[in-house]
């Protein structure tokens, strides 16, 4: 297959490249600075230039998404907005935009994360843009078809306990190898309309 991966260089991003390109995949690597294709997916001209670029794709795989962390009486609507669109609205218009160049049975797998379904402290709008995305990862799915999507909703990653494990105390971690067999089951297999967690 020809898979677009959004956020290749990241922790998550290389654990899924690596595990696809492994698989026979051919794959297009995008990201802000570093990748095959230098575009930010939260400027809708961006998405319009990677598309020119890209052409048409088997399989769409984002692995980005910024959100802030503060606590809840600390967060302005400026926060909520950011999170918005960093993971919110960027995956929306990657798969509004990308509609008209997947392959007739092609896939698109998006990511949230745990705090959609378990939040935490400092967490508030990160919940909201993991919920949003779950849900609209839902609503799209009986739309689309026979194209698919589904959603990726990983916990804190094992690799990253060092960094982050004290924001998530008693929350079991993930292997990045686990994450990126989830997202080999959305791209290479039948569901839609899922969350799949690892």
């Amino acid at each position: 297959m020809r898979i677009l991966i959004i956020g290749a260089s990241g922790k998550a991003g290389a654990a899924i490249h690596h595990t696809l390109s492994e698989r026979g995949h051919e794959l297009i690597g995008v990201g802000r600075s570093s990748g095959d294709i230098h575009v930010d997916i939260t400027d809708p001209a961006g998405l319009e230039e990677l598309w020119q670029r890209v052409g048409s794709v088997d399989a769409v795989v984002s692995a980005a998404g910024d959100v802030p962390y503060r606590p809840l009486a600390d967060l302005e609507p400026e926060d909520y907005l950011s999170a918005f669109h960093g993971k919110i609205l960027s995956q929306i218009n990657l798969v509004r935009t990308g509609l008209p160049h997947l392959n007739p049975r092609g896939s698109f797998t998006l990511i949230s994360g745990i705090l959609a379904r378990e939040p935490i402290v400092t967490g508030a709008a990160a919940a909201m843009a993991g919920g949003a995305v779950e849900s609209f990862v839902r609503a799209a799915a009986l739309e689309i078809a026979p194209r698919r999507i589904n959603v990726i909703s990983p916990s804190v990653f094992t690799e990253s306990l060092e960094d982050y494990g004290d924001f998530f105390p008693g929350f079991a971690p993930v292997d990045l190898s686990e994450v990126a067999r989830a997202y080999v089951k959305s791209v290479e297999g039948a569901v839609t309309g899922q969350v799949l967690i690892p």
